[in-house]
């Protein structure tokens, strides 16, 4: 995963070169710079939604680099907090936080001089249309993107406490913003739960139109720069090989992981970026990076003890297995005895933190 940071955060943010006329003529482009970053994503960007909606973090949670829970599901930073490091901004706020939250440079500090850094992230998206792929629990990416807007409309409203206005989002930052989408991981997971295998190719390219749509969305209200995630290799989740016991033959791949369930996953991944190429061609002018998440996790997964991680299937924080799951930093029952899920004596040789996320160190590399 290493290899994703250094190699993708290189060539989005750093001056790079363009060749024309059959390779001949080189032209210099300058650095990628951004006042403003709003992230839409699931758990994995998820820096504070689901502890604000539903339960605060517990440890051990945060305690690679923050020394505490800080709403994050893994030991340390996400890909999202490498992004904004890169930028030069603060770590982001979740929009769910209200408390202590200042979307004017995110993660609740008060520079009131620094422009809007917004987390649009709850971290249970499901954008599919099947009524069986419908979360109770989500909040869909299209109402996420008109809560943006109507926080950019209260900010124009000059009746507005200018303390408030402050905080909010300016809509002439939007043509200046990176908008990063890290969506996908639980819509194929709840088909995965839910739907047979046929059924869960039928829904793939509903939920990649409405993904698009909400791009496009985006684009007409003035965003031109996104940064789109494909979907991880969520047959190789740790959480998923626990419950797998004298599995048929061809069941599994070549490296233990899930063959159906990583196919469907690749098959999400081929139509999003199949649409990302013609959303290419209509959008003449935004600038849409598909970064390939799925390839990178893999090849970290296949190569983890060549990368200086032990077993890429051992979990740092939790139990699970067939008939048991013991979330990190939870107590629960093992066979009959009573566990608590702490950390790993040493976080940084394992890739998976919680048997879904990653570690801080998986993402490092």
């Amino acid at each position: 995963m290493g290899f994703l940071i250094n190699l993708v955060l290189w060539v989005f943010f750093s001056s790079s070169s363009l060749r024309t006329n059959g390779d001949h003529e080189v032209i210099n482009l300058p650095a990628c710079t951004y006042s403003t970053m709003y992230n839409f994503g699931d758990s994995n960007s998820d820096t504070g939604g689901i502890a604000a909606a539903f339960y605060p973090p517990a440890s051990p949670s945060g305690e690679t680099y923050f020394g505490r829970p800080v709403g994050r599901a893994s030991d340390g930073r996400l890909i999202i907090d490498f992004i904004a490091e890169n930028l030069g901004v603060p770590y982001l706020s979740s929009y769910l936080d209200s408390v202590g939250s200042s979307y004017q440079n995110g993660a609740g500090q008060q520079r009131v001089e620094q422009p809007f850094y917004g987390q649009m992230d709850l971290g249970l998206t499901v954008v599919s249309a099947p009524s069986i792929l419908k979360s109770k629990l989500s909040i869909s990416h299209s109402l996420r993107i008109e809560q943006l807007i109507y926080m950019v409309k209260v900010s124009t409203h000059k009746t507005q406490d200018e303390c408030l206005r402050k905080r909010l989002p300016k809509p002439e930052n939007f043509s200046e913003a990176l908008f990063t989408l890290d969506i996908g991981q639980n819509d194929v997971a709840v088909g995965i739960r839910s739907l047979s295998y046929e059924l869960q190719q039928a829904a793939v390219p509903n939920i990649i139109s409405q993904l698009i749509a909400q791009v496009r969305g985006l684009y007409e209200r003035g965003a031109r720069t996104f940064w789109v995630h494909n979907t991880g290799p969520i047959g190789c989740l740790p959480v998923t090989i626990a419950k797998v016991k004298d599995p048929e033959s061809g069941y599994l791949d070549e490296n233990g992981c899930v063959k159906s369930q990583n196919d469907i996953a690749l098959q999400f991944n081929k139509e999003l970026k199949d649409e990302i190429v013609k959303l290419r061609a209509e959008l003449s002018d935004a600038a849409i990076l598909y970064v390939d998440m799925f390839a990178a996790k893999y090849e970290l997964i296949t190569n983890a003890k060549n990368q200086g991680f032990e077993d890429p299937f051992e979990i740092c924080c939790g139990y699970h297995g067939i008939g048991y799951d013991v979330w990190c930093g939870n107590k629960g029952n093992v066979n009959g005895t009573e566990v608590y899920a702490g950390s790993c004596a040493d976080p940084s040789k394992i890739i998976s933190w919680d048997g879904v996320h990653y570690t801080e160190a998986a993402i490092i590399g």
